[in-house]
């Protein structure tokens, strides 16, 4: 099969599913454009902040996006393509894109709490210290597992590190000129993408090389700033300037597919076991994670979105628009191995070290199609790749630090409420994963504590829909399935990491999250009960 019929249809399914599925959400979840969002109500121009639309966009998407679309479809590829690109489609449809969207909806309803916010309101204070203990153990593993990939991409492409570096200075600047000079949008815009192509520039004739561990600690340090810092600084303008470079990205491999029409040569199904992963089902369904439903963007859409959100009515766009355009991702990242066959696939894994890598190498030999040289066109997909990496980790490191002040006020334990103290606990637990552990063990975790806190967020817009008598089974459904996959997958690990890989460690911390998911499970049966 030629990958551009695969790549034409499954773009086209995800628009058409936008303009129908994402305008019946907005009916179900009964957008007001007319209502006055927390950015005008709250606004105070640190963390609540009117954002224009196409700002908050790219803020949101290159948060949500980072390298979970790429990494997770690459490594779930080993089951053959047809289950990945199937679960892919539906999953971000119908389940990722709802989560999302009425993640922010909710949020926005109740003066942009968070979930674990709503969580208190409808499940107790016993069911949201649950919640926020799995939000920061999912927040740690996100933080440390990017840690790992971004350093290891920088050592890769020297060149895409020192372009990066230079972009958080493109990016500062750019925030002073939208948010304290008000420049325009379009000139201010125009000015900060001459600034990341010059950094492209500079990066590739002087690449920075250093080691992983260096990397690492240099990630540490700029992930405290950019949480402490005010969101117009740093964060916004980072996200909103890299959304360009992923846009060219996607852009240059489109047009690249076009012209090559590469060919699928890896099998569509290789069975319902592989001895690496484990079986199929629930594995594949966590493993590819954001590609099709991600807790972590629960936490971003009620985190910071629902705090610059300008109007209601730009939530689907926003939310919903954004996790097709990541599912859309995801499909190109499997084409970017799928034209090899399982053995070269292998054999190019194993050399590179990463599927970030795998892919920027895919990337480059599809761009190279249209004249751009391959070696240019891989640095420049490492270069975006890395950038996504960075942003999902500045964002998380902010949410981390959020969900731990949450907590602290929570549970009155004053000491942990400080921006700088509740950032270095956080960065420390993730610092801690990122100079012992691998992607590849760290990953499986990733996945299911991920996927699980998407289902307990549905679980908590559930109980706010159940409460406006909203009929509520577009939401029920992809929870129930969530929680079901996830503690299956769980359980999976807990077997394999005793009985196959002796790894203790990963099955103490898989036994520790599914009596999490247990204990969750209980209190939200009785808040059901209650509000019905």
């Amino acid at each position: 099969m030629n990958f551009v019929t695969l790549m034409l249809l499954a773009a086209i399914i995800l628009l058409i599913a936008y303009f129908s599925y994402g305008r019946f959400l907005e009916r179900r979840l009964r957008i007001d454009p007319e209502r006055p969002t927390p950015a005008h109500t709250m606004g105070d121009g640190k963390e609540f902040v009117a954002t224009k639309t196409p700002v908050l966009f790219g803020h949101h998407f290159t948060t949500i996006a980072g390298g979970g679309p790429i990494t997770g479809p690459i490594a779930a590829i080993v089951f053959g393509w047809v289950p990945a690109v199937v679960w892919i489609i539906i999953g971000s449809i119908f389940i990722g894109g709802v989560h999302d969207y009425a993640s922010l909806q909710a949020s926005v309803r109740h003066k942009a709490r968070s979930i674990g916010g709503l969580i208190h309101q409808y499940m107790g204070a016993r069911g949201q210290l649950l919640f926020l203990s799995f939000a920061i153990a999912t927040l740690i593993l996100i933080v440390g597992v990017f840690i790992i990939l971004v350093a290891n991409t920088f050592v890769s492409f020297p060149g895409a590190a020192t372009a990066s570096l230079l972009f958080i200075t493109a990016a500062i600047i750019f925030g002073i000129l939208i948010n304290q000079l008000r420049l325009n949008l379009v000139i201010a815009t125009m000015i900060g993408v001459t600034m990341m192509a010059c950094s492209i520039w500079i990066g590739l004739r002087f690449p920075l090389e250093l080691s992983a561990t260096t990397w690492s600690f240099l990630l540490i340090a700029y992930a405290y700033a950019a949480s402490v810092l005010p969101v117009w600084f740093l964060l916004q303008p980072r996200d909103y300037l890299n959304s360009f470079l992923l846009y060219a990205l996607i852009g240059g491999a489109f047009i690249g597919i076009l012209v090559a029409r590469p060919t699928i040569q890896m099998p569509a199904f290789t069975g319902f076991y592989n001895e690496t992963l484990g079986f199929l089902f629930p594995i594949l369904f966590i493993t590819i994670a954001c590609g099709a439903i991600s807790g972590f963007h629960s936490l971003v859409s009620s985190g910071t979105t629902s705090k610059q959100l300008q109007n209601e009515k730009s939530g689907r766009l926003i939310t919903y628009g954004s996790m097709l355009l990541e599912a859309f991702i995801a499909i190109i990242a499997i084409g970017s191995v799928a034209y090899l066959t399982m053995d070269e696939f292998s054999a190019r894994l194993a050399e590179l070290g990463d599927p970030i890598s795998v892919f920027s190498a895919g990337m480059g030999a599809f761009m190279g199609a249209w004249g751009l040289p391959i070696a240019a066109g891989t640095t420049f997909a490492a270069l975006t790749a890395s950038a996504f990496l960075m942003t999902t980790l500045d964002s998380a490191t902010r949410l981390m630090r959020y969900t731990i002040s949450e907590l602290g006020e929570g549970q009155h334990i004053r000491f942990l409420t400080g921006k700088h103290t509740a950032t270095v606990i956080g960065l420390s637990g993730a610092t801690l994963l990122a100079l012992t552990g691998t992607w590849q063990t760290v990953w499986p975790l990733f996945g299911a504590a991920n996927q699980m806190l998407g289902a307990l967020a549905l679980l908590a817009i559930t109980l706010w829909l159940v409460q406006m008598k909203v009929k509520s089974t577009f939401v029920v459904i992809p929870m129930i399935f969530m929680f079901l996959v996830t503690t299956s997958a769980l359980l999976v690990m807990i077997y394999m990491n005793v009985l196959i890989h002796s790894n203790y460690f990963l099955a103490i911390i898989a036994f520790i999250l599914f009596s999490m998911c247990i204990f969750l499970a209980i209190e939200a049966f009785r808040s059901v009960k209650k509000h019905t």
